[in-house]
């Protein structure tokens, strides 16, 4: 069991007694502001538009489109800030934004340009290491991933295993010390783009992983000849506790459960998702609330409707909720959750 979450929840009035190693936690909201205003505010890192009804704005470095239609009308934006000053840059294909203490990073790889994706995937990774290599904040704390038809394919040649194929490949040698949390989701829009982001930071996180699953990178060979290759959560170095937990579904041990049942899916997702907090060792007062941010991918159209009212009833009232059409990186599982949680 790793140490109390709760022993680095040092009042922030004390960061300078606390030591260089720990860092203000990154701010990240959803917001309805307009991008024009946001793009304006000189605090933010970062923001992520979603679906088609979202500006395709490519002005600014800061700004990401993500294909992934919401379950609602429209999509809140996802808005990183940080202390800044924020500079912004693109270098090598890697567009990125930050301070001192952390950099958010983005990379758009066209997979025809590649060989498909794993190749894609390959090259992108590979783009981040020598990013990593030759950045002042070069601890990866959490990626997030998003590629077309992930499902397609079968086999060791579906999409997503090839994705993983690629991706080990592409990182060899650059998590030599442990992996970073990440999230693997299958967009819709016909086009064979890989898109990444991440979250990097001035000094190393700590990765935890469930109790009820088997790690990833253990992942037995059924499912494909490279496991995939990420932490189940990242406890981000920071004065006031921050946990990132990766793209989390109905697994337990290394197999899918309640195939079929979406409720139950959903159930098992959020034990799953509560047994990381547990594990960072977060108190349950302060599990979810207006301190957890959730992106939540829904595979059939017909459960959006059904996901909203169960997480209703399940979390609690004013917690953070972005429910969005993604396919995930199983055919059998209908519900993935990934999430940020912040004391």
């Amino acid at each position: 069991m790793t140490e109390s979450f709760l022993s680095d929840a040092i009042d922030a009035r004390n960061i300078a007694r606390a030591g260089p190693a720990l860092l203000p936690a990154l701010q990240v909201r959803y917001e309805r502001t307009p991008l024009q205003r946001l793009l304006a505010d000189h605090s933010v890192a970062a923001l992520i538009g979603f679906g088609a009804a979202a500006p395709a704005h490519d002005a600014d470095p800061r700004y990401l489109h993500l294909p992934l239609e919401p379950i609602e009308a429209d999509a809140p934006y996802e808005v990183w800030r940080i202390r800044g000053p924020v500079r912004c840059a693109e270098a090598d294909g890697v567009r990125w934004s930050g301070d001192d203490d952390y950099t958010i990073g983005v990379l758009e790889i066209d997979e025809a340009r590649h060989g498909g994706v794993a190749g894609a995937a390959c090259h992108a990774y590979r783009v981040l290491g020598a990013w990593i290599a030759g950045s002042t904040t070069p601890h990866i704390l959490r990626i997030w991933n998003y590629l077309d038809a992930i499902n397609d394919g079968d086999g060791d040649g579906e999409r997503y295993r090839e994705f993983c194929r690629g991706r080990a490949e592409g990182m060899r040698g650059t998590f030599a010390h442990g992996f970073p949390a990440a999230t693997a989701i299958g967009v819709r829009d016909g086009r064979r783009v890989l898109r990444m982001y991440w979250i990097a930071a001035r000094v190393c996180g700590t990765a935890l992983e469930n109790p009820r699953q088997v790690s990833a990178w253990r992942y037995p060979r059924r499912y494909g000849p490279s496991a995939p290759t990420f932490a189940r959560a990242m406890r981000a170095p920071t004065v006031s506790p921050q946990l990132f937990v990766s793209g989390t579904a109905a697994i337990v041990g290394h197999a899918s459960h309640h195939l079929g049942d979406f409720a139950a899916q959903l159930d098992e997702t959020l034990t799953n998702f509560a047994s990381l907090l547990d594990v960072a060792g977060l108190p349950a007062g302060l599990q979810y609330g207006t301190g957890c941010l959730l992106k939540v991918y829904v595979r059939r159209p017909q459960d959006g409707g059904r996901a909203a009212t169960l997480l209703a009833q399940r979390l609690p009232p004013g917690t953070p909720l972005l429910l969005l059409h993604g396919d995930i990186c199983r055919r059998e599982l209908l519900i993935e959750i990934d999430g940020i949680q912040s004391a």
